[in-house]
């Protein structure tokens, strides 16, 4: 008996190990790509002052400046590959792109501050603890509270369509907390807390449908701070699910439950991780079409930039979770495989230098369908790196 318990053990310990041996190589294949395929995009960016975004309709390279709500997260992969690798040529490089950021933590007229001085001089700061990058963040912090509204209880998302909405609320603003959270505690300034959890609060009650999927704009009356529109602007349809933005959720109610370890926001990531994971329209290989709801969905486009932040937010929400912990990191694992296959993972030299193929923008703008998007890469090597943490501390704890 004992001899059997001794073998079934010893088979169990090799199969853990072999699994995580390939998982890393995984992640190192992941890392070794990513280190020739921006090199490559560094050379083609040798005549630009600017960051990457995507590719023009004549297949060229498309760069955007610090006004651009792109721009963080070409600094950001920089980012990603010196924290892999530990190679100074990629922090010099990381350096140089997060200064092109800069800018824009004065920039109070939009509410993607977060995304672009977080994604870049945030990740930098938190690899160097280098002091300025810390002032561009703070001042980026309070501009992006500028835009609070304590009537309705959110941040303004966008100064446009004011025919459309009066105070209008994108899904997509629930990423751009994380800066807040951060500078509530490198500041000690709990108003940038506070701002950042009434956001949450009032995106929960009114982004949110019973079925959890949620809608992308919130209009709101500033007069009695009253939800008063549901719309969509880049999904298929009012009503419909747009991936991407259900991605955004997902990742923003995750982080919101690591900041303030309020169960409510674990119970809102949970109920918006099995709404994606569990619908009609959930693709065989993981990765999304650009939005749940459109027609003929099989030969709909898919989103591998919802895809990578769906894969992202599921590590980590699976680190929370200890009785889903198997079901999310699993599903995580095979979002990973599918991007990183060939047929979303680029080949060395092509694709202008980004690394997934076939996302979506706006395909009701008829902006950016099937292309390279930057901050599909960015996510994408967020995930690689999350999953090697994970599976590196759980081998620490066999």
């Amino acid at each position: 008996m004992k001899n059997n318990v001794f073998k079934f053990c010893s088979v169990l310990l090799l199969t853990i190990m072999i699994n995580a041996c390939h998982a890393q190589m995984e992640v190192d294949d992941n890392f070794d790509f990513a280190q020739k395929q921006t090199s490559f995009m560094l050379t083609e960016l040798k005549d630009y002052l600017y960051n990457p975004r995507t590719i023009n309709d004549d297949g060229s390279l498309k760069s955007v400046t610090y006004k651009d709500w792109t721009c963080g997260f070409f600094p950001g992969c920089l980012w990603y590959i010196y924290e892999y690798t530990g190679n100074e040529s990629w922090k010099k490089e990381a350096e140089k792109y997060t200064e092109y950021v800069f800018p824009a933590q004065y920039d109070s007229s939009t509410h993607d501050v977060g995304f672009k001085v977080y994604c870049s001089a945030g990740n930098g700061y938190r690899l160097t603890h280098n002091e300025n990058y810390k002032k561009v963040l703070l001042q980026s912090a309070a501009s992006l509270c500028s835009r609070f509204n304590p009537k309705v209880g959110c941040i303004r998302s966008w100064d446009h369509h004011k025919e459309q909405w009066q105070f209008p609320v994108i899904i997509d603003n629930m990423m751009n907390l994380e800066l807040l959270f951060w500078a509530a505690k490198e500041s000690g300034d709990s108003s940038y807390y506070n701002i950042a959890v009434s956001h949450a609060d009032k995106t929960m009650e009114n982004h949110y449908r019973p079925d959890y999927s949620c809608y992308h704009v919130v209009g709101y009356d500033t007069t009695t701070g009253e939800a008063i529109n549901h719309n969509t602007h880049q999904g298929y349809a009012d009503e419909s699910a747009w991936t991407r933005g259900q991605a955004w959720g997902l990742y923003g109610f995750t982080v919101c439950y690591r900041e303030t370890n309020d169960n409510k926001y674990l119970n809102q990531a949970e109920h918006i991780a099995e709404y994606i994971l569990d619908h009609k329209n959930y693709p065989d290989d993981s990765v999304v079409y650009w939005d749940f709801d459109a027609p003929d969905i099989k030969n709909q486009e898919r989103d591998a930039s919802a895809a990578a932040v769906m894969c992202s937010a599921l590590y980590e929400l699976s680190t929370y979770l200890p009785e889903k912990q198997v079901k999310y990191k699993a599903a995580a694992d095979k979002i990973l495989n599918s991007l990183s296959s060939r047929k979303y993972r680029a080949e060395v030299g092509e694709n202008d230098g980004f690394l997934l193929m076939h996302s979506v923008g706006s395909k009701p703008g008829n902006s950016e369908i099937d292309v390279p998007l930057i901050y599909a890469d960015y996510y994408f090597l967020e995930a690689n790196l999350r999953k090697m943490n994970l599976d590196k501390g759980a081998q620490e704890n066999k």
